[in-house]
């Protein structure tokens, strides 16, 4: 029987420590783009060359991950096997992404730059991620509190994911820019960041107790081996991992630096316009965040996911509707652009129905570690909860590849090479604040419609399309559900009450 205090506080300590990794996560991932593109000059080879850097990184932290989740595994501490791992991981991320966003380079030294720090932070932050998330199975096995501490814990991160979200934009883009430029301010919040993370993580390490009976066992070698047969050698895991990666995909699409520049192309160069579209689109996944253990209790996963899926496709039919068929300030509706409004509110209900199925498989895949238990007799935590940051920024690395193309394409480096011109002369003082500002409007005017409805149409037609393949190969390819994963738990339980009979 599981101590239900120790729970109860376990289910209070551990979703507090997310809050400052979430803002890590989402400076790095959401706005590290941003940053390159609106504070240095870039030409289309060097842009070319970041690009291959963010995706080469993504993609050796991605096949780090499992062989980080197998180290965890084989760790053996008076302070457990997870908690050494989110001490060293945090506070070495802290110091690569003051270090990240402090530099003053240009040009091709600044990519060199940009190309170590990167890979340093793909290292440092694989450390900590693996080992929060791997504790959850280790904190309870029973069904309906693993919920709950999947649930808290996003509702968590998502705290501290939403307040950068909200917070970066305000404070780094447009006229309330801390030190009048975009380059400086990145400079401070990076900062803060670095010292919030760590911070936060203490609710962990002082707060969180995990279950250590793994402490029993015997110590497992590092082995590609095994991390290549308990990936291989498990149907469910190998399946939700394609329909996670296909899902991530979608969803990351408008995040990743894609919704900020249409912002600013088609609404203006204001901070607090992205910080706007961010904070409604955002806002009703609290919602999901706080009830999705009742709702989890009442409606099977598949049948939540379909309601879901037309929730977003509604939403995605309104921003596309709206931002083809209305011009920008043509209209008003309670003293704000129509067509702001419209794609914004649109925004809300597609991310509303993306991050419930994000929910819905992040939790699919953590129950792969009992059928994983129930046919090969061993859970391998570590290696299974690392295939979910593993698929992310696999996703992430794709992702950018899209990014990256759509604005080459579409010609967008022509205006984002201007701004960061200005905002480096505003940085070294060399123009006011105001007159920066006013250039940038006049280079803003030269963006045409095409090249604004191309970024449009790419941050939604592939993210509905994307869905709707992870949806159907959900349905048809995944089959713990409810009943068979009580079916498999209670299973286990019977055969451990034979051993040790």
């Amino acid at each position: 029987m599981e101590d239900q205090k120790q729970t109860r506080r376990n289910l209070i300590m551990f979703p507090l420590g997310t809050v400052g990794r979430d803002m890590v996560y989402n400076l790095v991932t959401n706005f590290l783009f941003i940053f390159v593109l609106f504070t240095r000059e870039l030409t289309a080879g060097q842009l070319s060359a970041i690009t291959a850097i963010m995706v080469g990184a993504r993609v050796f932290d991605a096949l780090n991950d499992p062989i980080m989740g197998n180290i965890i595994e084989r760790t053996r501490t008076r302070f457990g096997k997870f908690k050494p791992w989110i001490v060293a991981g945090m506070l070495t991320t802290s110091a690569v992404i003051y270090a990240m966003f402090n530099v003053k380079l240009q040009g091709w030294p600044f990519v060199w730059f940009f190309g170590v720090m990167y890979f340093l932070y793909s290292i440092t932050y694989t450390m900590g991620d693996i080992s929060y998330w791997g504790m959850i199975p280790s904190l309870s096995s029973d069904g309906d509190t693993r919920n709950k501490f999947t649930s808290r814990a996003t509702l968590f991160a998502g705290i501290g994911g939403t307040s950068a979200s909200i917070l970066i934009p305000i404070l780094t883009t447009g006229a309330n820019a801390i030190g009048g430029s975009t380059t400086t301010a990145y400079g401070w919040i990076a900062l803060a960041i670095a010292i919030l993370c760590p911070a936060f993580l203490c609710f962990v390490l002082f707060g969180v107790k995990e279950d250590r009976s793994y402490n029993a066992e015997p110590v497992p070698p590092v082995s590609f081996k095994k991390i290549w047969t308990t990936i291989t050698g498990n149907k469910q895991l190998l399946w939700i991992a394609l329909i996670f990666l296909i899902h991530e995909i979608s969803n990351a699409i408008v995040i990743s630096g894609m919704g900020a520049t249409y912002i600013y192309f088609e609404f203006g160069y204001a901070g607090g316009l992205y910080s706007l579209f961010t904070t409604i689109g955002m806002s009703v996944t609290a919602l999901l965040m706080i009830f999705y253990p009742m709702i989890s209790r009442k409606v099977p996963r598949k049948k939540f996911m379909r309601q879901l899926l037309w929730i977003s496709l509604v939403g995605y039919a309104i921003m596309l509707i709206s931002g083809l068929a209305l011009p920008s300030g043509a209209a008003k509706l309670i003293g704000m652009d129509l067509k702001f409004l419209l794609i914004t509110l649109g925004y809300m209900l597609a991310n509303f129905g993306q991050y419930g199925f994000y929910l819905i498989l992040m939790i699919s895949v953590i129950n792969t570690v009992e059928y994983n238990e129930y046919i090969h007799g061993t859970r391998d935590e570590g290696i299974i909860t690392s295939m979910r940051p593993f698929l992310t920024k696999l996703a992430s690395a794709l992702t950018i590849v899209i990014v990256s193309a759509t604005y080459l394409a579409a010609g967008a480096t022509k205006y984002t090479n201007a701004i960061s011109k200005l905002e480096n002369e505003a940085a070294a003082g060399h123009i006011t604040e105001a007159a920066k500002l006013s250039e940038i409007g006049t280079v803003l005017e030269g963006v045409t419609r095409g090249q604004s409805t191309a970024l449009l149409l790419v941050m939604i037609v592939l993210p509905v399309a994307l869905m709707v393949l992870s949806y159907v190969l959900y349905m048809k390819h995944y089959q713990l559900d409810e009943p068979e994963y009580d079916r498999i738990c209670a299973e286990l339980k019977a055969r451990r009450e034979s051993r040790e009979a």
